[in-house]
Formats: structure tokens, sequence, C-alpha cells
């Protein structure tokens, strides 16, 4: 199915989607803003990024362009959000179209947010 999944995500919610991915033979990526440098989810991906800037966790999960350019730097055919965050962006699943990358998560067409929303 997917070789290699980057999830723009932390926590339990990645944990879960990288033993899901082990099962189905993937490799795992895993994005992290420097506040999550000892967590567990950066330790138990098989590769991880730093992303973001220092002081601003949250807006480093929500930075469409930047977990687009790490899943193309790391080879990622998917990206699988979790919940939250970046889940129901629809500039997250149109950037991943546009670069070849999967997106794994509600259809664009079903994604009827305004961007306005997501821009922070």
């Amino acid at each position: 199915m997917f070789s290699k999944i980057l999830v723009a995500n932390r926590g339990e919610i990645a944990i879960r989607a990288f033993r899901a991915s082990y099962e189905l033979g993937a490799k795992t990526v895993a994005v992290f803003p420097n506040e999550d440098r000892n967590s567990i989810h950066r330790q138990k991906a098989d590769e991880a990024y730093l992303i973001g800037e220092v002081g601003h966790p949250v807006r480093a999960y929500l930075d469409v362009a930047e977990v687009v350019r790490v899943a193309k730097e790391s080879g990622a055919d998917a990206i699988y959000p979790g919940y939250g965050f970046l889940s129901e962006n629809p500039d997250l699943a149109r950037a991943a179209q546009e670069a070849g990358i999967t997106f794994v998560g509600p259809r664009l067409r079903c994604l009827s947010w305004p961007a306005t929303r997501w821009q922070h």
C-alpha cells in the first residue's frame, strides 16, 4: 500500500499510527517542534524531523508547507494527519495532492472549511 508514512501529529495519536504502519509493513516519519524533542512519538518513528520555530509548538504542527516539505525530503508517499491539527485542513490535502503524496484522510471535496479558519 504505502512504503513510508509521515504522521503529522504527536503523542498517542502518532504512536497508534506508527503501530498500524508497522503492521502494514510501512516505514514511519515523525515531525516534531523543539519542545517535543524528547517525546515518545519522535523516538518511536523510523525517522524524525525537526519543524517549526522555538516557542511555537502548536504552530509547527499546523504548518502545511513544512509538513509537505518533510514528506518530500523523507521520501514519504503518504501523509496521515491523525485528528485535530491538520486533519480537516483542505490546504494540506491539496498540497499533498499537488506534491504527488497521498493524503490519508477526508477526500478533498469533503473538506469544506473556509481556508481562513486555518490561517494563524
